[in-house]
């Protein structure tokens, strides 16, 4: 399975957010997913909930956690981040992270979601 279909099955089984827990935590490594474990480190890592549902769906097994760059990219900008504090996050330099999002359908906008900017062209 390739690392786009994984991201995509993973991102269904748990939700935005601990499918980012789960790739920033363990991203580019085969995990073991045991049935259940309260003291896992996936449990630790997502919460009992989470790990419950990686448990019944891939129980047994070592899952292949892929690193998401493209995903994780996409809301760290959406954050306000940084190219240099993305390429950072995501162990790669800024020239990679600029050909990343220069890939991406839809790519969000630099600065484009940073609280801390004004808007000089409010239609107040």
């Amino acid at each position: 399975m390739s690392d786009e279909l994984r991201s995509a099955e993973l991102l269904g089984l748990l939700g935005k957010d601990d499918f980012l827990r789960l790739v920033e935590a363990f991203g580019g490594t085969r995990l073991y997913v045991p049935r259940s474990g309260d003291t896992t480190a996936i449990a630790k890592t997502l919460g009992t909930t989470a790990a419950d549902r990686l448990g019944n769906r891939y129980s047994g097994t070592y899952l292949r956690v892929p690193l998401a760059r493209d995903h994780r990219a996409r809301h760290y900008r959406g954050l306000g981040h940084s190219n240099a504090d993305i390429a950072r996050r995501l162990g790669m330099t800024e020239t990679g992270v600029d050909k990343l999002f220069s890939r991406m359908p839809g790519k969000p906008a630099k600065g484009s979601c940073d609280p801390r900017q004004i808007d000089l062209f409010s239609s107040n």
